[in-house]
């Protein structure tokens, strides 16, 4: 699922992952590395997420003698949790459509 905000996705499943990998870690380049991009790739999605929502969803700190942080707002733990419930809601009110779905592919061992 995909919310778009013009012709840009402002939230999918890649930015909310990677705002659950910030939300575990506190850091964009830890999050970064545990998803395989680049930090500069993650830095660049965290702008875009907060310059699409109308309050950020992640703030940084700078470093100091304890280094700095990265950390979600009430409003990136909102999306997130929002983001997931739809998810979960949307795949119940599907289940029966998806399991036939299912049934018609061919399994790698048939055949």
């Amino acid at each position: 699922m995909r919310v778009m905000a013009d012709d840009i996705i402002a939230i999918g499943p890649g930015k909310i992952e990677l705002l659950e990998a910030i939300n575990d870690t506190k850091s964009i380049a830890a999050a970064a590395k545990s998803l395989s991009m680049s930090y500069r790739r993650a830095w660049l999605l965290v702008d875009g997420i907060n310059q699409a929502l109308k309050t950020p969803a992640v703030v940084t700190s700078t470093g100091g003698s304890h280094g700095g942080g990265t950390a979600l707002t009430e409003t990136g733990h909102q999306v997130v949790a929002l983001y997931r419930r739809i998810e979960q809601h949307a795949l119940k009110a599907c289940e029966a459509d998806l399991d036939q779905l299912v049934a018609m592919v061919r399994s790698s061992q048939a055949g």
